[in-house]
């Protein structure tokens, strides 16, 4: 069955992790993203609670994340909040707060290999 609207749009994302489980808890807690588990080696995420299906794949070690990957750039209405959150879980701030035109933004790792940004206005 065809989906035209769904043509050429993102459909899916897929992150490596060094542990399915650090990893459910971590967007769990920060973020509210809930989980369906397919074995012990990948766990999904649907766009109800992550705003985009996807999930997380293990991986024995963490990736480099290389300097041409995509960043995955999340929204917060409370940028303070979802840091501390982010530390609290376990992440790390990688790159601190700083201001761009529309917004403010950092980023982070989940500390099992993704690098990702959370902005707000």
């Amino acid at each position: 069955m065809s989906h035209p609207a769904h043509h050429h749009k993102i459909n899916y994302i897929e992150f490596a992790s060094t542990s399915i489980e650090t990893a459910k808890k971590f967007y769990s807690a920060v973020f509210g993203w809930s989980f369906i588990d397919y074995g012990p080696d990948y766990a999904s995420f649907t766009a109800a609670s992550a705003g985009v299906d996807g999930g997380f794949y293990r991986v024995p070690s963490a990736p480099e994340p290389a300097k041409t990957a995509p960043l995955i750039v999340l929204y917060s209405a409370d940028l303070k909040a979802t840091e501390a959150a982010i530390v609290a879980a376990g992440g790390s701030i990688v790159v601190p707060t700083f201001e761009f035109p529309g917004g403010r933004r950092f980023h982070f790792s989940d500390g099992t290999g993704n690098v990702l940004a959370v902005w707000s206005e």
